[in-house]
């Protein structure tokens, strides 16, 4: 089925498991593909493949796909009437119904964006330790810190209706891929390798093409380049939109005090119990009945997120390891205000939540956040009568015994 064409020279199809864009007049392509990848100047199709589910299913791909990718090409193109030796292939797990197409133009020069995309299972951080090594005899597997979590890609087919040099053809794929990236960065999206914040998958892929033309080329696919700018807002609205598909992946639903902490190891069931665990019964009770509107309170995610991101600048060097009592105590007190929305004990929290400097690995953070957002629990639901408490009785009334 014909479901878009653009600047009247490539038709975006989409039958079964794949979308393919055909090329009505020559272009010059540039991809990542393993069959037909590289600069080419011969391909008539360039197209996006679904090769399994998401989840529970990478078992079923074919081994072609990695041993024997030309066979595994002809046996696509077969199904759909393609040319094989003029294809290029991007392979997902990703459902071509969630794709998502953008648009955008500058008097005669238009760029389109085709993306699908997942990152629920393998987002990841550029540097985090890889799964396996290229030998000679093919992949072999790498003992890692995290298991394998899953299936997920993101891949983009890049259309520009003006001719370019090859290397702003190669420009194009490093400006797409910061549109990614920014697209991960905004939405919070955690690595499942690592305890950093993604960059992108594992197995992304691109394909740009360029339609030949007798106008001369091109020759910036940068920032300051209308071309590059095109292409920022292209595959940034595109990827934004399947992830939201494919994923539920929105910028609301990443407000969760929870997913600006699970990349320290930290999961629902861990959060209850740790919060839980300085409240008494009948707290920790009420709390388990409205745990997602507490996580989910957005002042309270906000100040979840800012511990989480000022914990980043100790660790990437931007501010001095040496500073952390003072600094992660200040923003524990502002996450235990947020949730009781009273901010009259925040010098007293602050004090008293302070950890030592030797307190700074991941498992010591959760707990911070966790013994911070309980305190701010307890003390919004602590008894009128007493309300003219002093500040540190109301910290120990606050946190329970057994802390």
């Amino acid at each position: 089925m014909l479901i878009d064409t653009f600047y009247d020279g490539v038709a975006i199809h989409r039958a079964e498991k794949i979308i393919y864009a055909r090329f009505l007049r020559p272009h010059t392509v540039l991809s990542t593909c393993r069959a037909a990848g590289g600069l080419r100047t011969d391909l008539h199709c360039l197209y996006n493949h679904q090769s399994c589910e998401p989840a529970g299913h990478s078992h079923c791909v074919s081994p072609m796909a990695y041993s024997d990718p030309l066979s595994y090409r002809q046996s696509i193109c077969e199904r759909h009437g393609l040319p094989a030796e003029h294809c290029a292939t991007l392979g997902t797990a990703a459902n071509m119904h969630n794709a998502a197409i953008a648009v955008h133009s500058f008097a005669d020069l238009t760029v389109a964006a085709v993306c699908t995309g997942g990152v629920e299972g393998n987002a990841g951080r550029i540097g985090d330790p890889a799964a396996v090594v290229e030998t000679a005899t093919g992949f072999e597997k790498l003992p890692l810190t995290k298991a394998l979590p899953g299936p997920g890609t993101i891949n983009t087919m890049l259309f520009i209706s003006k001719p370019l040099i090859p290397g702003a053809l190669a420009r194009c794929i490093m400006t797409a891929t910061e549109a990614k990236t920014a697209v991960l960065q905004e939405l919070a999206v955690n690595s499942r390798y690592s305890d950093g914040l993604a960059t992108g998958t594992g197995t992304d892929q691109i394909g740009v093409a360029a339609m030949d033309d007798d106008v001369p080329p091109l020759t910036s696919a940068g920032k300051h380049a209308k071309l590059g700018e095109l292409i920022g807002l292209a595959v940034y609205e595109a990827i934004k939109g399947t992830l939201a598909r494919q994923n539920n992946l929105t910028p609301s639903g990443q407000c969760s005090a929870k997913i600006h902490l699970e990349r320290f190891g930290l999961t629902r069931a861990l959060m209850e119990e740790s919060i839980c665990r300085h409240l008494n019964s009948d707290q920790a009770e009420l709390l388990r009945q409205n745990f997602d509107a507490m996580q989910r309170d957005p002042v309270t995610v906000a100040a979840v997120a800012a511990l989480a991101h000022v914990r980043d600048k100790i660790v990437w060097g931007v501010l001095p390891a040496s500073c952390w009592s003072e600094v992660m105590g200040g923003f524990a007190a502002q996450i235990a205000c947020a949730v009781s929305g009273s901010y009259q004990h925040m010098e007293t929290y602050r004090h008293r939540l302070a950890p030592t400097r030797v307190e700074n690995n991941n498992p010591a953070l959760i707990e911070l956040a966790c013994r911070s957002l309980a305190l701010g629990f307890a003390e919004k639901w602590r008894p009128f009568t007493n309300a003219s408490a002093t500040d540190d009785q109301v910290v120990e009334e606050c946190i329970t015994e057994n802390r």
